[in-house]
């Protein structure tokens, strides 16, 4: 089993910068998946961003060339940098992990909520 929480969330106005950070229970070495999913209200969940066991990332297009997810298994922490936000990056922001390849992987932290007023 695997307990995530994350933490970070909050209120910014557009423009600006938030930085979400994700701790697992158990060291991340051992951990393939790790990533961020965010759902707004009315709205599927949907993948913002993973990175896995080997450093590959992988960005929602929405996301692309403003957040950057970062991995420490020394720490066993997942960040994500959120840059230059949006209004309609405005929801509740999840941490997940899985030892697998699919995703989303099978644990998930509880949510932070990430609200951008314009």
């Amino acid at each position: 089993q695997v307990q995530l929480v994350e933490s970070g969330g909050g209120l910014v106005q557009a423009g600006g910068s938030l930085r979400l950070s994700c701790v697992a229970s158990v060291s991340t070495f051992r951990i393939n998946i790790m990533g961020w999913y965010r759902q707004a209200p009315g709205k599927q969940r949907e993948l913002v961003a993973t990175t896995s066991s080997g450093g590959r990332t992988n960005y929602a297009d929405s996301v692309k060339g403003r957040f950057t997810i970062s991995r420490d298994n020394a720490k066993n922490t997942v960040d994500l940098q959120m840059n230059s936000l949006k209004p309609e990056d405005t929801a509740v922001y999840y941490c997940n992990a899985g030892y697998g390849s699919y995703i989303p992987g099978n644990y998930w932290g509880q949510g932070t909520q990430v609200t951008v007023s314009s």
